[in-house]
């Protein structure tokens, strides 16, 4: 059965659940919801998502929300196909559980409102927070040092395989990598060849290519 995600294919958290698919090899249809037009607050959409965010999906009478749950239900449910997203023995898990972690409560709290002041908030016509963003960056400084420490000794974050752990960083990446805090990333020789490393896999080119990036 094909599940359905509802969601915008260019908006992070639905590329988070979209790469988790490809990596697994798992066939999907995604219905639109355009943020923008703030389809995702419509009633319909609440009873998919009662707090009004994107991605929610359907599989059969299945129906999840929130990304990082989706992503790792279905890295679980198809662990015998694709890409081993969740470690290979309960240590090896532990470790990809701690770094998939470390994204939800330090990288993502400061990249969320750094992406949200360069790149969304312009595009809607609405204005920058400088000051702010120069404050997050000092933060997001940190966060990457301990990064690029790990990545001096690591391939990925979670070992020597590719695993949620770096899969579930790279929709936020992405977008900030588009914007001038790419410098931040390039200066660190360790972070910016896994960087490069991630994205040169088939299913972020193909993810990325279905966005129009």
């Amino acid at each position: 059965m094909v599940v359905k995600l509802y969601g915008q294919i260019t908006a992070a958290c639905p590329q988070r659940v979209l790469l988790c698919f490809m990596e697994k090899g798992i066939e999907f249809e995604i219905v639109h919801i355009d943020l923008d037009a703030l389809e995702q607050k419509k009633p319909e959409h609440l009873l998919r998502q009662p707090f009004g965010q994107v991605p929610a999906i359907e599989d059969g009478d299945f129906k999840l929300f929130e990304s990082r749950a989706i992503a790792r239900y279905y890295a679980t449910k198809y662990s015998d196909q694709g890409t081993n997203l969740l470690g290979k023995s309960l240590e090896h898990r532990a470790i990809v559980d701690q770094w998939s972690d470390v994204e939800t409560h330090y990288f993502n709290v400061l990249v969320h409102p750094i992406v949200m002041n360069l790149v969304i908030k312009p595009r809607l016509g609405e204005k920058c927070d400088f000051g702010l963003v120069e404050k997050l960056k000092v933060q997001l400084g940190v966060v990457l040092d301990v990064y690029d420490n790990r990545l001096s000794s690591n391939r990925f974050l979670a070992g020597e395989e590719f695993t949620m752990a770096d899969l579930t960083h790279m929709p936020a990446m992405g977008y900030l990598m588009n914007t001038d805090i790419n410098e931040m990333v390039k200066a660190r020789k360790n972070m910016n060849r896994w960087w490069e490393e991630v994205t040169a896999r088939p299913a972020w080119k193909k993810l990325m290519k279905m966005a129009g990036f």
